[in-house]
């Protein structure tokens, strides 16, 4: 069977067996901040799990594409070299959420292996494990799969602590977990290795094809492990490895979805082994450097966008061994979304973009690749011993941004280890930096367990009467707060935003009779609205019924702002290309902030075409309309799915502008019809990341005050060059280029002076053993000067050594020079790194000039008085 028809036929088995098939999701989750990547199947159900989300189903399927290359999960180092492990990879599984248990999740995936109608994988070469303690698990094989005893094998607490065990599955250090039961494939005795739970485990004959994790416990941060709220079931089965099991082969590169892309990249490359170790890390690298862009993720020197540079960079190096002599890697994205393009139609869609991506990244890396090799083998001919130091490590990584895994390939090729613990001394001080600045979590926080959920009904109006159902009060529940308490007030209903999708939360006030609860913002946990505040007087009790309002004006500044970030986004599309995809917005009453993904700055004119396109959609006031519906037919009307954004099963799609110029899924409160907004005015443009531009602007009132500001400005510029709103411009380049020519004129007249002084100061020149030392302070002389005068001393003296200072404000600028017949036995740049040290500063240069710059203005004397003396004992 081909790796595609694998795919399809476990969807349709379970979807035959009541599941739901589900889309794979991003690989950046979405719902998680403890993961850098989507490493597992049931990433995306981890808040069904958890009892926080819930489906219109009970029973999922799905093929998850996975990324391990970061993090805890990391297959990075092994990619290549061993016949399984891979850095992306998909994930067939199977969930049921509090439906059935470990009995049908057994049956189930035995029937799937098994049954001659779907896989037909003789029984007997199956061997399954459980944990120890799941004597239930065992029963269920032993008694109703009949499976011989001899193949099921116990495994039990081998990593050193409760429930560290190959069959105690976690998806982290925190978070769903459970005992499970594998699946593994015997590939015969003529293959090397022991059935799982031997000394010889780790061999090929025995590999792992399915995991069943029985999930029944939530791991907090302290290793408490609690009951989730229904006992659920995980599964998983890499595609790759049951590709290889159904094709009769023992290594996950000779199935036929990595042949076909061995054999591009071959052709690419122009060779003929297609079993070579570097061609199989670029058919690897390709897969999850296309799908990790597909999803948002663009090559930077942090977190996510670093993972990806590292893998584009190794398979780059590896192409690079290969004879590789100009850029090849983008090449294959042709052919990968030829072979799973019809799984993955984003893949094609995003083609081009994935190409420029790759290609931009891959000629950044070729200008010091080469640099970075000749240096590393360099130090390598003078190497002592078997160990690269980590002095040298930290240079590559530094200074040619070589990743360190990328060091470790070229010495496990040479036979070479790493000095680690040096290089890890040389990166403390950025590693420091890198986590202070990383968004990702490495533990969950505690969730507010909060019964029911808040109707939200501030689409159509903006005061209501609502019923109190808790209330909080430094994060624990309460019966009661009281005047002057600060606390939160969750409702069965109301009126009031949530923060979220960039749409600040609402502000407003409830009351009931004499009580008044100001609320400040209000956020959302789970399904409910937490709004916060303090009681101004009075108090409130759980069940009491009160009248909220929203503040209105805060309201419809927000929304007019929020609707303008939909027009914007459209617009962007339609000016830049359909690259352009939102990375991040912030809605409140006084500006929108939206970042897009796009690799350059935007010029004035492409600014002021975008913002003409989002007017005029303003003006021709179409309706706005919103459709309630399922996430297919939302994909059918053309709804954009915005990046890292979960959704549930029914969503909101929002259309606006002429002809349905803007289609999105947004739960945000907009506007009825375009006019509304009023106008648009972008202030500001920049980029905040490798790939991620900014924009921000405002809209309505706060627009037109920002027109009537400027129309200000330009009246009071224009009285100042004397001129009018009609020909400022020319005005001011008038004084512009009378500036630069007063500009000309007083550097003629520095240099003039420059001239001047540089003949009084030959007279005070020293003779040192027959060279002509100047060191003198020269008074009002910028450096220019400084150095224009040095070249003129030079040239009057002949052999000579020249060091000039002089003193702006608080600093001192310096510039020395030595002539070139002097230049062997005195450089100038040693002698400024020698004088600068001694007036607070440094500098350095070249053998013939050197500049520096000082702040001890008092030193300045003594430490001219030391340059003869200097010249003379060198």
């Amino acid at each position: 069977m081909k790796s595609s028809e694998i795919r399809e036929a476990f969807l349709c088995f379970f979807e035959e067996k009541g599941h739901t098939r589900v889309a794979s999701s991003s690989l950046v989750p979405g719902n998680d901040p403890t993961l850098l990547f989507t490493n597992a199947g049931m990433v995306q159900f981890k808040d069904v799990f958890l009892g926080q989300d819930h489906r219109s189903y009970t029973r999922a399927t799905s093929s998850q594409r996975c990324v391990r290359a970061g993090g805890k999960h990391n297959d990075l180092e092994n990619v290549g070299y061993t016949a399984r492990h891979h850095t992306f990879f998909e994930m067939l599984g199977n969930f049921s959420f509090g439906d059935y248990f470990k009995r049908d999740a057994i049956a189930f995936a035995w029937e799937f292996l098994t049954a001659a109608e779907w896989l037909n994988i003789p029984a007997d070469k199956l061997t399954v494990t459980v944990y120890a303690d799941d004597s239930e698990a065992y029963d269920i094989w032993k008694n109703e799969m009949l499976v011989p005893e001899e193949r099921i094998i116990r495994i039990g607490d081998n990593k050193g602590v409760k429930y560290a065990s190959d069959n105690f599955w976690s998806m982290g250090d925190t978070g769903p977990c459970g005992p499970c039961s594998e699946i593994f494939y015997d590939h015969g005795p003529e293959i090397e290795g022991g059935p799982p739970g031997s000394p010889d485990e780790d061999g090929d004959r025995f590999i792992e094809i399915w995991n069943n994790v029985f999930m029944q416990y939530n791991r907090s941060s302290d290793g408490t492990m609690a009951d989730l709220p229904a006992p659920s079931v995980d599964t998983g089965m890499g595609l790759e490895r049951i590709a290889a099991v159904m094709q009769d082969v023992h290594n996950n590169y000779e199935i036929d979805l990595f042949q076909n892309l061995l054999n591009a990249a071959a052709k690419v490359l122009g060779v003929n082994d297609t079993t070579d170790t570097s061609l199989r890390v670029i058919a690897d690298h390709i897969r999850s450097c296309a799908f990790l862009v597909v999803d948002g993720v663009l090559p930077s020197n942090e977190g996510r966008g670093y993972v990806l540079r590292r893998i584009v960079r190794r398979a780059v190096r590896h192409g690079n061994k290969m004879g590789a002599k100009e850029a090849f890697f983008y090449r294959l994205v042709a052919p990968l979304a030829l072979e799973m393009g019809a799984a993955y139609p984003e893949l094609p869609k995003l083609q081009s973009r994935i190409e420029k991506v790759l290609l931009t990244e891959e000629q950044q890396f070729a200008k010091t690749l080469d640099q970075g090799m000749r240096i590393l083998e360099a130090d390598l001919d003078n190497l002592s011993g078997k160990e690269i130091p980590g002095e040298t490590i930290f240079k590559l990584y530094d200074t040619f941004g070589f990743p360190v895994d990328l060091t470790g390939d070229i010495a496990r090729e040479r036979g070479l280890t790493l000095d680690e613990p040096g290089f890890e001394k040389a990166m403390n001080a950025q590693r420091q930096r890198a986590r202070s600045a990383s968004h990702f979590k490495m533990e969950l926080p505690s969730d507010i367990d909060i019964d029911g959920e808040t109707i939200f009904s501030g689409y159509d109006s903006l005061q209501a009467e609502c019923e109190i159902t808790a209330l909080l009060n430094g994060g624990e529940l309460v019966d009661r707060l009281t005047e002057g308490e600060q606390g939160v007030v969750v409702l069965a209903s109301t009126p009031f935003y949530g923060e979220s999708g960039g749409q600040i939360g609402d502000s407003g006030f409830m009351e009931v009779g004499a009580t008044r609860f100001d609320v400040s913002e209000t956020t959302k946990n789970a399904d409910n609205h937490l709004h916060h505040g303090v009681i101004l007087q009075g108090g409130l009790s759980v069940g009491d019924k009160v009248s909220v309002q929203v503040d209105e004006n805060v309201r419809q500044a927000t929304t007019l702002n929020h609707s303008a970030t939909h027009l914007l986004h459209a617009a962007l599309r339609q000016v830049l290309g359909d690259h352009v995809t939102q990375k991040g917005s912030l809605v409140d009453s006084k500006k929108l902030r939206f970042d897009f993904s796009h690799f350059e700055g935007l010029t004035a004119d492409q600014l002021a075409e975008i913002e003409t396109i989002v007017n005029q959609h303003i003006r021709h006031n179409s309706e706005v309309t919103t459709t309630v519906t399922d996430m297919d037919h939302a994909s059918e009307l053309g709804a954009m799915m915005l990046f890292g954004e979960k959704y549930g099963d029914q969503v909101r799609v929002l259309a606006m502008g002429d002809d349905g110029f803007s289609t999105e899924l947004c739960g945000g409160t907009h506007v009825s019809r375009t006019g509304n907004i009023g106008l648009m005015r972008i202030t500001a443009e920049s980029g905040i990341a490798a790939g991620v531009r900014r924009i921000e602007a405002t809209t309505g009132a706060t627009a037109l005050a920002l027109f009537s500001d400027t129309e200000r400005r330009i009246g009071e510029i224009a009285a100042l060059v004397k001129g009018s709103r009609e020909n400022v411009a020319s005005k001011i380049q008038q004084v512009l280029e009378s500036h630069k020519q007063l500009e000309k004129e007083l550097s003629r007249l520095k240099s003039k002076m420059a001239s001047a002084a540089g003949s009084e100061l030959a007279d005070q020149a020293v003779d040192v053993n027959g060279i002509r030392v100047v060191a003198c302070q020269l008074e009002a002389a910028d450096m220019k000067t400084l150095d224009d005068t040095v070249s003129k001393l030079k040239d009057k003296l002949g052999s000579s050594v020249v060091l000039l200072a002089s003193i702006d404000g608080d600093k001192i600028n310096l510039a020395c020079g030595v002539s070139s017949d002097l230049i062997k036995q005195v450089r100038a740049g040693d002698l400024m790194k020698y004088f600068a040290p001694l007036v607070g500063g440094k500098g350095g240069g070249k053998p013939d000039k050197a500049k520096g710059a000082g702040s001890d203005i008092a030193a300045l004397p003594s430490a001219l008085a030391s340059v003869a003396v200097w010249v003379e004992e060198h």
